[in-house]
C-alpha cells in the first residue's frame, strides 16, 4: 500500500529518485494555488530525493537556502571549506542579495509512508496534509522584528524579484553536508498592481456584481429620500400652533372693531 501512494505522488509530482539534476520545484497548483504571490513562494519538499544518501544509523536534516538571482555566483555556496553548512541569516545577506541564506530546517521527509493525496480534499486534513508534502519561503512576517525569536527566520519576500532555491542533506551527527540539489530555476514573486492601474470600470466584474451593486445603490437613494422625508416632516411638525392661533384672534378683533369706528 505504501509503494502505491509512492508511485502515485512520483507521477503527480514529476520528481525521479536522487540523481545530479533534481532541483526545487514549484507546488503543484492543484495543492498551492496563486503561486507565487506578491511575497512568498510555496516548493515541494524533496520526497524520496536523498534516499539514497541516508544512513539508517544516523540522524539528518533537510536545510533550505534561498538567493537572490542577482547575487553573485561566486556566493552561491552554501558550505564552508570543511563542508559544514552555512548559517547565513536574512538579515546578514540582505534578504539573499549578497548570497544564500537558510530560510528553513525540517526532518527528511518519509518517502516511504507520505501522507494520502486524497486526504488534501478533506478540509479537517488538508492543512496537515499541504504542510508534509509542501514548504511555504516567505511565511513568517513576525520573526525579523521579535527580538525573541531565536529559530531560523523564514521572513516574507520581495515582489516582483527572482529567486533560486537550493535543497542540502544535512547529517545532524557529524555536522556536514551529505548531498545536495542544484539551485532551482529562477522563480519570481508576483508584482503589486499600482494604484491608478486596477480597473474600476464595470466592464472588468461579473454580472452578479453589477447587479448587487445596482441593488444597493436603489437602496441607498430609497434610506436617503426617507430621511429627508423624516426631516422635512419633523420640520414642518416643529411650528408652534398656539402663535397662530393668536395670530387668528387678532385679525378676528380687527375685523370685528372696525365697524364700531365707522359708526361713531
Amino acid at each position: 500500500m505504501h509503494s502505491h501512494w509512492v508511485v502515485l505522488f512520483l507521477c503527480c509530482f514529476g520528481q525521479l529518485p536522487a540523481d545530479q539534476s533534481m532541483k526545487p520545484q514549484l507546488a503543484a497548483p492543484q495543492l498551492a494555488t496563486n503561486n507565487p504571490t506578491l511575497t512568498t513562494v510555496a516548493l515541494e519538499k524533496p520526497f524520496c530525493i536523498f534516499d539514497s544518501s541516508l544512513d539508517p544509523n544516523k540522524s539528518y536534516a533537510i536545510y533550505l537556502y534561498a538567493m537572490k538571482k542577482s547575487a553573485n555566483a561566486i556566493s552561491s555556496l552554501v558550505t564552508d571549506s570543511s563542508s559544514k553548512p552555512l548559517d547565513s541569516t536574512f538579515q546578514q545577506t540582505l534578504g539573499g542579495q549578497l548570497g544564500p541564506y537558510k530560510a528553513a530546517s525540517f526532518d527528511v521527509p518519509n518517502c516511504a509512508s507520505p501522507p494520502k493525496l486524497a486526504d488534501a480534499g478533506d478540509t479537517n486534513k488538508a492543512s496537515d496534509v499541504l504542510k508534509q508534502y509542501l514548504f511555504r519561503v516567505g511565511d513568517d512576517v513576525t520573526c525579523l522584528y521579535d527580538p525573541n525569536f531565536l529559530d531560523i527566520c523564514n521572513p516574507p519576500l520581495a515582489p516582483d524579484t527572482t529567486y533560486r532555491f537550493k535543497y542540502v542533506l544535512v547529517d545532524n551527527t557529524d555536522g556536514i553536508m551529505k548531498d545536495q540539489t542544484l539551485w532551482s530555476d529562477p522563480i519570481k514573486t508576483k508584482r503589486a498592481k499600482l494604484p491608478m492601474k486596477i480597473d474600476t470600470w464595470p466592464g472588468g466584474r461579473s454580472g452578479g456584481m453589477i447587479v448587487i451593486t445596482s441593488i444597493l445603490s436603489v437602496l441607498m437613494f430609497l434610506l436617503l429620500a426617507g430621511f429627508l422625508a423624516s426631516v422635512f416632516s419633523a420640520v414642518v411638525g416643529s411650528e408652534d400652533p398656539s402663535a397662530e392661533a393668536k395670530n387668528m384672534a387678532q385679525t378676528t378683533q380687527q375685523s370685528e372693531s372696525s365697524p364700531q369706528l365707522s359708526s361713531e
